[in-house]
């Protein structure tokens, strides 16, 4: 790709290098499934043409709302549609049978992304009359397929500059070290936690408290190293072409609040949850009052849970996070002071349980996988020493066990990967302040060659299901 991009550019066929990178990303989204590939390309011919007419008749609400009712009915249909007929059976004691439905490829990343832009075209933001732009906007391959969110605004006057189309060396050792790093973060880091939490989360109802824990923070840091590895190949890619893409992570689990981690993780999200669903609704209360911000706090987290997948475990984790950040609001306006410490303590072990939520199969797994964090049933029972036994004794856990010297790995990993999310910066800080050197060199090729090496093992992107 880089090759047939810089070199079309270098003979001035720029129409030609953005139509070689449309392709390119087209081919790069259908080694998944061809089949989807006519969605996707219907999608943005739908949506261009409405954005298109908007720009030429007065009345556009009837236009904008045509355009969310197809966007979120098509992200329904193919998300929630066996979800919903899955309740139905169960309240109403029918047999309805269920579609079983594949979710297309990053249908939830480019339906929002086209969201934002067809409100923006509503709101006069954005007056995109290039065909080839907008598709270009839409399928750059490097965040197609589970972000970072991105607006038209930030991304299509990058590809308008001269100085984009020709080699930036320094763009180029940027962009191979901080994907070096994100790939490193997915296969060794994130895979080795997969291990452990994939293993305790089978077997949730036979935990005990050491395991419970064990289980709880390896998907913790599995889901934090998966996706913020994810992001950063996105942007080291993105780099290679000169397009800065925007930061998703600024180290989340720093956070002091729940407030502070929402403005830290997935940010494009964040960004998009407050510009398109928050506001609205705020402005649709009428006049402003503190307790109506708060109810639309809640309402954009719960569909912010319920975007995230069709299960109850995700609409549960929207809520409790709406919750917790309405509660911390409301602390906030009293200006009660508390430790920095233990707010940072308070706040991750909230992440942490709520992130069991979010991982289990059901609410029965998660209630089995926290019961033993606490003691459960071990607490009432007085069965300590029968309980807490070697992981390597159970037959379940042979799987976990078999690469790892005792159940005291997982944590002794965790406490690792603690030290580095807490105290370590963060590869946006690097890829602001990299000074291309042979350290650098040295580190980024020891990342990538054993990365490689472990490329055997390696599972998909837990965001590729969302």
């Amino acid at each position: 790709m880089l090759l047939g991009y810089y070199s079309l550019n270098k003979l001035r066929y720029t129409q030609g290098a953005k139509y070689w990178l449309i392709v390119g990303s087209l081919f790069f989204y259908s080694w998944w499934n061809v089949s989807y590939l006519p969605l996707m390309l219907a999608s943005i011919v739908v949506n261009y043409t409405l954005t298109r007419k908007m720009q030429t008749k007065e009345h556009n609400k009837p236009l904008l709302l045509s355009g969310l009712i197809f966007n979120i009915g098509l992200l329904a249909y193919f998300k929630y549609t066996d979800f919903f007929i899955s309740n139905v059976n169960l309240a109403l004691s029918t047999e309805i049978p269920l579609l079983n439905l594949a979710l297309p490829l990053a249908i939830s990343f480019f339906t929002l992304q086209q969201i934002a832009f067809l409100i923006d075209s509503y709101g006069g933001l954005v007056k995109e009359k290039n065909f080839t732009d907008y598709t270009l906007f839409v399928v750059f391959f490097p965040q197609l397929i589970a972000g970072p969110i991105v607006h038209h605004k930030e991304m299509m006057p990058q590809f308008a500059t001269l100085r984009g189309k020709v080699l930036n060396y320094k763009n180029i050792a940027t962009g191979l070290f901080i994907f070096s790093i994100g790939l490193f973060k997915k296969v060794v880091i994130a895979d080795t936690f997969a291990t452990w939490a994939s293993a305790g989360f089978s077997v949730s109802e036979k935990l005990n408290m050491l395991e419970a824990w064990a289980t709880s923070l390896s998907y913790t840091f599995q889901l934090y190293f998966d996706f913020s590895g994810y992001t950063d190949m996105a942007i080291g890619i993105g780099l290679l072409f000169n397009i800065v893409l925007p930061q998703n992570f600024n180290s989340p689990y720093k956070a002091t609040s729940i407030i502070d981690f929402w403005s830290r993780w997935h940010m494009t999200l964040t960004r998009f949850l407050t510009t398109y669903i928050y506001n609205p609704l705020v402005k649709s209360f009428g006049k402003f009052s503190f307790h109506k911000a708060m109810f639309a706090t809640f309402v954009t987290m719960f569909i912010a849970g319920i975007w995230h997948g069709a299960a109850w475990t995700f609409v549960v984790f929207g809520a409790i996070h709406g919750l917790a950040l309405v509660i911390n609001h409301y602390y906030k306006s009293k200006k009660y002071k508390i430790n920095n410490i233990f707010a940072w303590f308070l706040t991750f072990n909230f992440l942490n349980l709520s992130f069991v939520i979010f991982r289990a199969e059901s609410m029965g797994d998660a209630w089995n996988v926290m019961k033993a964090m606490f003691g459960g049933e071990l607490v009432l029972n007085h069965q300590w020493y029968d309980k807490l036994e070697f992981l390597q004794d159970r037959v379940e856990f042979g799987a976990w066990m078999q690469n790892v010297a005792s159940n005291e790995m997982p944590f002794i990993f965790a406490i690792i990967a603690l030290v580095i999310v807490v105290f370590f910066k963060n590869t946006t800080y690097m890829m602001e302040n990299l000074k291309p050197n042979f350290a650098y060199l040295s580190l980024g090729i020891l990342m990538f060659v054993i990365s490689v090496l472990k490329m055997q093992e390696v599972s998909e992107f837990l965001y590729y299901n969302f």
